[in-house]
């Protein structure tokens, strides 16, 4: 008897997405610190299940709906700073189109916005909304903290340096051209700007959340 084919959303890993073999999933999670992912029996299932929160099918079964927690309710010292930015990023498809946006923390008023473009990826639009973010108030603004939910573009800021599998093409070389502005104004310009991760878990989903989940 044949092995039933599965399908494998990958919610966080090197590049989130839809994949439809093990191979390729492994590639994304394995040694990828806090990696949420799993199989899925068809592929609607498992495109279903990357716009909805992870929460929803790993662990518990019944989550807290994350988009009901106020932060600014929270006591001063388990609530996030509020004089702050998120950032953000939205992709339909993996590559698809990609903008991404900041917004003021403790009013939610959109501070700037980016895109769609055409065949950019999640991580993509994270890392270059956080420099975005970094170039906009490094010199007027410099201890501005900056919050991202994206483990990967942390790291990749911390880094100086992308780690993308995205492979460069005509449609989407503006993007790769952004890319490489925002290294060479990373590995050119010292920051004070604190950039910090996100507590969902606490605080619920970003305030710079498309929505899209």
């Amino acid at each position: 008897m044949s092995k039933k084919k599965k399908f494998y959303t990958v919610w966080e890993g090197r590049e989130p997405g839809v994949y439809d073999n093990w191979n390729e999933c492994k590639k994304q999670v394995d040694g990828f610190e806090g990696a949420k992912y799993k199989s899925f029996e068809s592929l609607k299932e498992a495109n279903e299940a990357f716009f909805s929160p992870w929460e929803k099918y790993i662990g518990n079964n019944t989550p807290k709906n994350k988009t009901e927690i106020d932060y600014k309710t929270l006591p001063p010292g388990e609530r996030p700073i509020l004089d702050s930015i998120a950032v953000d990023a939205a992709c339909s498809g993996n590559p698809g189109l990609m903008e991404y946006q900041g917004v003021d923390v403790k009013t939610g008023f959109q501070i700037f916005h980016f895109g769609p473009v055409e065949q950019g990826t999640n991580n993509i639009g994270e890392f270059l909304a956080i420099v975005h973010a970094l170039a906009l108030f490094y010199k007027n603004n410099p201890n501005l903290t900056i919050y991202s939910d994206s483990h990967t573009a942390l790291l990749w800021v911390k880094n100086k340096k992308t780690r993308t599998r995205l492979e460069p093409t005509e449609v989407n070389r503006p993007i790769f051209a952004l890319i490489q502005r925002a290294e060479k104004w990373l590995q050119e310009n010292t920051y004070t700007n604190p950039v910090l991760k996100w507590d969902t878990e606490k605080w619920g989903e970003i305030p710079a959340d498309f929505g899209r989940k």
